[in-house]
């Protein structure tokens, strides 16, 4: 017997779940085969992933929030340190690599949660029981 689909109540509870690479809908299956290749459907709940279209959204919100996270350290080691030109540089570009890399799944996990949230792209809008859509 299979376990009942349990629906995120809220839209940040779905973006979580997408946050974390599972299905927004069930919060139990794997959202990605790949880094960044979604897989067709929920291997748990069977949901259709293959209209979501996260396009470049993924990519703008890791450079917004890589930059926000950097600023501050930048800003540290400009004030704080006598750094040279390329000490800075040889810091601060291979942070914003990894951090921007280590963004980028989560990110698209979250901008299909939001799609699938509220129906866009082939996804049915699905509330739990009770809720308003």
């Amino acid at each position: 017997m299979s376990k009942p689909i349990s629906l995120p109540k809220t839209l940040p509870s779905a973006l979580w779940r997408g946050t974390l690479c599972r299905c927004p809908r069930c919060g139990d299956g794997r959202l990605f085969r790949k880094w960044l290749k979604p897989v067709d459907r929920c291997s748990m709940c069977d949901l259709d992933i293959t209209g979501q279209r996260a396009d470049d959204l993924p990519a703008y919100i890791g450079i917004f929030v890589t930059g926000h996270l950097l600023a501050p350290v930048i800003i540290t080691l400009v004030v704080s340190y006598s750094l040279s030109p390329m000490a800075l540089l040889a810091i601060i570009i291979p942070l914003a690599l990894v951090m921007l890399i280590a963004l980028l799944q989560p990110s698209k996990g979250a901008v299909i949660g939001l799609q699938w949230w509220n129906g866009m792209h082939g996804f049915k809008r699905e509330r739990a029981d009770g809720e308003k859509p």
